[in-house]
């Protein structure tokens, strides 16, 4: 893993690591020759952290989901998160801590930090089997909704997730406004399940996104972090999707692991069976090997790397404590532009 590092440009260069990131700086304003390593450090600053972009549920470049990783060392404000996820403009970028035995892992999407991601957590474990963690076959993630592992099987990740089985909801009027068809059935956990008649109706659906937005309201929803997935049975696998969330910042998701949270244990009694194999039906497309596993999910993919880089921000005038991980300028804003 690449350290990440924070210069503090300035005119005399000196060197010196402060809570395990190292800093470039001088020893005028925002100097830290000398400074104790929980003392706050000012000036203008450039960071630069390990980037990957990780195709996910595809077993070529240009398919399925891409997911941005980005390797910490310890967490940075969360202004500073969200403003490398609008950034990257990737559906989610995944961060990620290392711990004792498990890695903390946070998701943004270009807009909110959203509270589970399947692809970018595949991605994020794809990433470090690759380079951290290669002598292992499961990796252990501490996220906002609870601990969650990946599990390496040949070619093959698996998520372990936790299942989120879905309730008849009432048919709000925006669907069939957004969609242009009627559904057969609606029903909502975190995320919204619309139910249509078949693949073909469901491919062929062209969402109004402005008006999808407003279910919002309709539905009386005081968060953005929401989608509405909508599904049919499939006529070569055992059933296809497509995932929409407008309202975080996401029009159509290419390849969505979180839906299938839902989407499996309805399919799975639907259909009779534990174990499927789902096709989401985006123009990247991808496929997904599905279990129901009672109160948790299994959502297994292929994974593909696109780019492996760094991430350099320069100039940002701040005021840094990074062994808080809190972010001010003068005294009250999380980031200013040098």
């Amino acid at each position: 893993m690449l350290l990440p590092v924070v210069a503090v440009s300035n005119i005399d260069c000196v060197e010196e690591t402060v809570c395990g990131y190292r800093f470039h700086g001088g020893s005028g304003n925002g100097n830290i020759h000398g400074a104790a390593s929980n003392d706050a450090i000012c000036g203008a600053v450039n960071l630069i952290m390990q980037y990957h972009v990780i195709d996910v549920f595809t077993e070529k470049p240009f398919g399925g989901n891409p997911a941005g990783v980005c390797l910490l060392d310890k967490w940075l404000p969360d202004g500073i998160l969200q403003s490398i996820a609008a950034e990257n403009n990737l559906s989610e970028t995944a961060f990620l801590v290392k711990q004792d035995g498990y890695y903390d892992l946070r998701w943004f999407s270009p807009l909110i930090e959203v509270d589970l991601c399947g692809h970018a957590t595949l991605a994020s474990a794809f990433v470090l089997f690759e380079e951290a963690e290669k002598a292992v076959s499961t990796i252990k993630f501490k996220t906002m909704s609870g601990m969650m592992a990946v599990e390496k099987e040949n070619d093959l990740l698996y998520l372990d997730f936790p299942a989120r089985p879905v309730v008849v909801c009432p048919m709000y009027q925006i669907f069939e406004k957004a969609f242009g068809v009627e559904p057969i059935a609606t029903y909502k956990a975190v995320d919204f399940l619309i139910l249509l008649d078949n693949e073909e109706t469901l491919q062929s659906i062209t969402p109004n996104f402005a008006v999808l937005r407003q279910i919002k309201t309709e539905a009386k929803i005081n968060n953005d972090s929401f989608g509405v997935i909508v599904t049919a049975e499939g006529n070569d696998c055992d059933f296809v999707s497509r995932f929409f969330a407008p309202n975080a910042g996401i029009d159509e998701d290419p390849v969505t692991g979180r839906a299938h949270c839902s989407l499996i244990p309805f399919w799975s009694e639907k259909l009779g069976k534990s174990k499927l194999i789902a096709r989401q039906l985006s123009k990247r497309g991808g496929v997904l090997f599905c279990e129901s596993r009672g109160e948790r999910v299994r959502i297994g993919g292929n994974a593909v790397r696109y780019l492996r880089g760094e991430i350099g921000m320069c100039g940002f005038n701040v005021l840094v404590d990074f062994c808080e991980g809190r972010h001010v300028e003068d005294g009250n804003c999380l980031i200013g532009a040098g």
